[in-house]
C-alpha cells in the first residue's frame, strides 16, 4: 500500500513538472517577435528638474526686521514651482547665529543654508555653487567680486549698508545755498556746510563718525590706497593723509564736535548732533535712515548726498549680510536651484523693496528698487544709497570681509584721534597705525 501510494505521488509530480514546462515553451508564442517598443515622451522634464525623492532643505534664518517675512512668500513661490522640493525656513535669533551655527557647521550638524554676517567664520565651509548653477556667469556678474571670493563663491549678499553723507536740507534752504550733488569734493562740501552753518547760526558745520570705517570711504575717495594689490593693509598713501588733514582742519576750526572724537568718552557717531538740528553734515551710513525717520520726524528735512570725489573716485564702505550654502549639504543641486532662484532680478528686487534694503545685485541696483515706503525723506534716502552701490570700488567692498580688517578696525580711530588732539604728527600717527596693525596681524597668524 504504501509503495502504491509512493508511485501515485511521484507520478502527479512528473505530471506537474511536464505540464510546467509544456507552458514555459508554449508561453513566448503569445508575443508577436516584433512588438515595437513603446514610443517616448518627448515632453517629460530631465531627471535632473524634478528630484527623483522628495529633497528637504533646511535653511537657518535670522532677520533683523520684516526680512523673514519677505522671504517667505518668495520661498512659497519656488516650492510651487519645484514641487519635489520643501524648504523649512528655520527663524532664529541673530545670536544662534553668531554664537551656534559655527559650532553645528564645525560639527556637521549645519542646516543645507543660512543667513549669516561672519564670513570669515565659514571659510572653507562654504558650497562653491559655480559648479551646480544653471547659469553662473549671471551669479559672478551681478555681485562685487570681493564678495564673491570672500564667500568662496558659496552665497550671495543680500543687503547692503553703505557709508555716506547726511545733510540738513532745511538749513541749506534756509542758508540760501544749493546742495550740490556728484562730483563735489570733500573741501568744497567743508566750505558749504561752513557758509550753511555761518548764515543760520547753527553750533556745527560738519562732522564724521569716529571709527576707522567711516573714515576708510572718504580716505579711499581721495586716492588712499589702504588693501594694497597684495591684500595687505597700507596707511601711509597720499589719500589717507589728505583726508586726515582735512579732518583736523574740521577740529582746528571749531567746524565738528569735538566730542565725537575728542572727548573724555567719545560718542563715536556724528548723527546725535545731526538729529539735534546743531549739524550741517554728518558723515555716517544707510543704517541710520530709520532711525532719523523716527527721531527727527517732520522737525526738519534731511537728505543723502553722493559720497564726495577725489582722485579715488566717489565710494563709501560696503557691509551687509549674506545667503549662504554649505558644503556638507546632501543636497547641493537643489540648494543652487533655490539660490539661482532668489537671485533673479525680480525675485532680488522684491526682497531689497519689501525690507528697505541697499541691493547688492548690480542689476538690480542700476536698475532702482521700488521701495515699499510713504516717507518721501526714507525713499529719497534708500535710493541715493542704492545710487551709492555701483560706485564702490573693489577694496571699499573688500575692507569689510578682509580676514584681517579687525586689526585695521580696531587700532585706527585711537591713532587718528591722537593726531586730530595734536599728541601725535600726522607722520608718526601713520607709522604707530601701521606697526600697530602689523602687530595684530603677526598675532593672530600665531
Amino acid at each position: 500500500m504504501k509503495i502504491s501510494k509512493l508511485f501515485t505521488a511521484l507520478l502527479l509530480v512528473a505530471v506537474l513538472l511536464s505540464a510546467c514546462k509544456t507552458a514555459a515553451t508554449e508561453a513566448p508564442t503569445t508575443v508577436p517577435p516584433t512588438q515595437p517598443p513603446a514610443p517616448v515622451a518627448t515632453d517629460v522634464p530631465a531627471p535632473t528638474d524634478v528630484p527623483v525623492q522628495p529633497v528637504e532643505i533646511r535653511f537657518t534664518y535670522y532677520a533683523d526686521g520684516v526680512e523673514a517675512d519677505v522671504i517667505k512668500p518668495l520661498i512659497d513661490k519656488f516650492m510651487a514651482d519645484n514641487p519635489g522640493i520643501t524648504v523649512i525656513l528655520d527663524v532664529v535669533p541673530y545670536k544662534t547665529i553668531d554664537e551656534q551655527l559655527p559650532v553645528q557647521v564645525d560639527s556637521g550638524e549645519g542646516p543645507d543654508m543660512a543667513r549669516i554676517t561672519n564670513f570669515g567664520a565659514y571659510a572653507g565651509k562654504l558650497l562653491d555653487l559655480r559648479s551646480y548653477l544653471a547659469d553662473s556667469a549671471y551669479y559672478e556678474a551681478n555681485f562685487p567680486a570681493p564678495i564673491l571670493s570672500a564667500l568662496g563663491y558659496g552665497g550671495y549678499p543680500d543687503a547692503l549698508t553703505v557709508t555716506g553723507p547726511f545733510v540738513n536740507k532745511t538749513l541749506f534752504d534756509q542758508a540760501g545755498v544749493e546742495i550740490p550733488g556728484e562730483g563735489t569734493t570733500w573741501e568744497e562740501w567743508t566750505a558749504l556746510a561752513k557758509q550753511v552753518a555761518e548764515a543760520t547760526g547753527v553750533q556745527y558745520a560738519i562732522s564724521i563718525d569716529r571709527t576707522g570705517h567711516r573714515f576708510a570711504g572718504p580716505a579711499m575717495s581721495m586716492g588712499a590706497t589702504l588693501i594694497n594689490a597684495e591684500s595687505n593693509f597700507t596707511v601711509d598713501t597720499p589719500g589717507f593723509r589728505s583726508f586726515a588733514e582735512i579732518v583736523k582742519g574740521w577740529h582746528d576750526n571749531a567746524l565738528t564736535p569735538q566730542e565725537v572724537w575728542l572727548g573724555a568718552e567719545p560718542v563715536n557717531s556724528c548723527i546725535a548732533a545731526f538729529k539735534s538740528g546743531q549739524l550741517v553734515m554728518c558723515m555716517s551710513g544707510s543704517w541710520q535712515i530709520n532711525g532719523l525717520a523716527k527721531d527727527v520726524g517732520d522737525a526738519f528735512d534731511w537728505v543723502v548726498v553722493p559720497n564726495p570725489t577725489g582722485a579715488g573716485g566717489s565710494t563709501g564702505i560696503a557691509g551687509g549680510s549674506a545667503v549662504v550654502a554649505f558644503a556638507g549639504t546632501q543636497h547641493p543641486q537643489e540648494v543652487a536651484k533655490l539660490i539661482a532662484f532668489l537671485i533673479q532680478a525680480e525675485n532680488y528686487a522684491a526682497f531689497s523693496a519689501g525690507t528697505s534694503s541697499l541691493p547688492a545685485h548690480t542689476g538690480v541696483a542700476e536698475a532702482g528698487v521700488a521701495f515699499n515706503t510713504d516717507n518721501p525723506m526714507v525713499l529719497a534716502a534708500l535710493s541715493a544709497y542704492t545710487a551709492e552701490v555701483p560706485k564702490l570700488t573693489d577694496q571699499a567692498v573688500s575692507l569689510n570681509v578682509h580676514p584681517y580688517a579687525f586689526a585695521y578696525y580696531r587700532n585706527s580711530a585711537n591713532r587718528i584721534a591722537q593726531y586730530l588732539s595734536g599728541e601725535l604728527t600726522l607722520d608718526e600717527m601713520l607709522v604707530n597705525l601701521q606697526q600697530d596693525i602689523d602687530n595684530a596681524i603677526a598675532e593672530a597668524q600665531k
